[in-house]
C-alpha cells in the first residue's frame, strides 16, 4: 500500500452477487486487439493494438463519484460493485506487476475522460485509465457489455496482452479487490513470454 492514500472500505463480497461466465470473452484469447485510439487520462492517446510487451487492461463498469455511496440498483448487478477497489488493487500492486514484466497497465470503461480523470487523481493511480465512450473497441472486438440506466457498460474482466494479442482472459473477475492478485499469481506462473 502506498504511503498516505486512502483505500475505500471494501464492501462484505458475500452480500453482493457473484458474476456468472456466461461465455463472454470465449473468443478473445488469441485475437489481436483492433486498432483503435482511446482517449486517456493522461491526455494522450492510446492504441492498445500498438503496445509492444505485456500490457495489463482490467476493465469495469464504471467507477463511482466520491462521497457518493452505491445505490442498492447498482449492488444487485452482479459484478458491478466494486470498481474503485479494484482499481486501488492494481494501484497498490503495480510495482509488483512491473516486476514481473508487465510493461504497462490500463484501466478501460465506457466513461468519458473527465469523468475518468477525476477517478485517477482522487485515487492517485500511477497508469491512464481509457475511455471506450463511443464503444468502438467494445463493438470491434465485441466485448461483454449490460445495460442499466441508459448507459452501455463494460462487464468486468481483465486481459493480459502480448505485442497486442490477448494471451489470457480473466472473466468473471470476482471480488473486484482480488483481480491484481489473480493477475499476479498468473503471471508467476508463466514463463517469460517472448515479444511478438
Amino acid at each position: 500500500m502506498q504511503p498516505n492514500v486512502s483505500s475505500p472500505s471494501t464492501p462484505d463480497w458475500s452480500t453482493i452477487p457473484a458474476p456468472v461466465d456466461d461465455g463472454g470473452t470465449r473468443h478473445l484469447p488469441g485475437a489481436r486487439m483492433p486498432a483503435v485510439r482511446l482517449a486517456a487520462t493522461d491526455e494522450t492517446t492510446v492504441d492498445l493494438s500498438a503496445i509492444p510487451g505485456l500490457v495489463i487492461v482490467y476493465a469495469y463498469p464504471r467507477t463511482g463519484e466520491a462521497g457518493v455511496a452505491p445505490s442498492e440498483e447498482w449492488n444487485l448487478i452482479p459484478g458491478a460493485r466494486g470498481c474503485t477497489p479494484q482499481s486501488c488493487a492494481f494501484r497498490d500492486h503495480f510495482a509488483e506487476l512491473k516486476e514481473l514484466g508487465v510493461a504497462q497497465v490500463f484501466g478501460l470503461s465506457t466513461q468519458d475522460t473527465d469523468y475518468q480523470r477525476e477517478a485517477a487523481e482522487r485515487l492517485h493511480l500511477p497508469f491512464a485509465l481509457v475511455s471506450d465512450g463511443y464503444l468502438k473497441l467494445t463493438h470491434s472486438i465485441n466485448l461483454p457489455t449490460f445495460e442499466t440506466n441508459r448507459m452501455t457498460l463494460l462487464k468486468r474482466f481483465t486481459l493480459v496482452l502480448n505485442g497486442g494479442v490477448i494471451e489470457h482472459v480473466f472473466y468473471p473477475v470476482f471480488p473486484p479487490d482480488q483481480s491484481a492478485n489473480e493477475v499476479i499469481r498468473w503471471l508467476a506462473n508463466q514463463t517469460v513470454p517472448d515479444e511478438r
